[in-house]
């Protein structure tokens, strides 16, 4: 069977990177391993790698390094694990540009269905090809390049999602939870959190006025002329 995409697994318990290779290779995954943030980078940089698996308490260089390092390097997807439950260090990894995260003591098999969404909605599955004007907001989903009034804005491949998904149902009211399933791929309640971090960073970064509209208890919109 062809392997579906090369997954660096990165934790320093072997324990955790013999669990999760296990159940990735039986996925159909090639699985490579890192002990540490330093190791981590240098087998990303050889080139090859589809998605990093990535631990935030790491020796050596921690997760959330390795991601600033990494971006400069390649354009991989990074699910996040932590033994942390605290909100603030999964929304520091959503800003740094994580595609996802799990929270340890987390299941295998939830682990290997969220690479299969990540790796499934960022080889483009379901994104639309045609250019999207609202106002003075374009978005080319070929090139994956946003403008405002003109000026080029730097979104992450999330960001750029979102962003699509929204401005290509404008009035639609979305859920939380079909927003995730939508452009993350999957659903999970306790993920509705990831939405709010990453509508925060698109209207820190096009202005508050983009025309992202909260519809209170339920989600977001997109409306045109705010």
């Amino acid at each position: 069977m062809a392997s579906r995409g090369h997954i660096l697994v990165v934790d320093d318990e072997r324990s955790i990177r013999r669990l999760l290779h296990m159940y990735l290779t039986d996925a159909g995954y090639t699985v490579a391993e890192a002990a540490d943030g330093r190791e981590a980078l240098a087998q990303i940089r050889q080139g090859g790698i589809d998605l990093v698996l990535l631990d935030l308490m790491l020796p050596e260089i921690d997760g959330f390094e390795v991601t600033r390092r990494l971006r400069d390097i390649v354009n991989v997807p990074v699910i996040m694990i932590t033994a942390r439950s605290e909100e603030a260090h999964r929304v520091t990894g959503l800003e740094l540009g994580a595609d996802d995260y799990v929270t340890k003591p987390f299941s295998p098999l939830e682990v290997v269905a969220r690479v299969r969404a990540v790796l499934r909605r960022t080889a483009g599955d379901g994104v639309t090809t045609r250019p999207i004007t609202i106002d003075d907001i374009v978005i080319e989903p070929e090139s994956r390049r946003v403008t405002r009034a003109g000026l080029e804005i730097e979104l992450t491949r999330l960001e750029f999602d979102l962003l699509a998904e929204l401005a290509g149902h404008p009035r639609i009211v979305f859920t939380r939870e079909r927003l995730l399933e939508k452009v993350w791929g999957y659903q999970s309640a306790v993920g509705a959190k990831t939405v709010d971090v990453h509508i925060a960073n698109l209207r820190r970064k096009l202005g508050e006025d983009v025309g992202i509209v909260a519809v209170r208890g339920v989600g977001y919109k997109f409306e045109s002329g705010r």
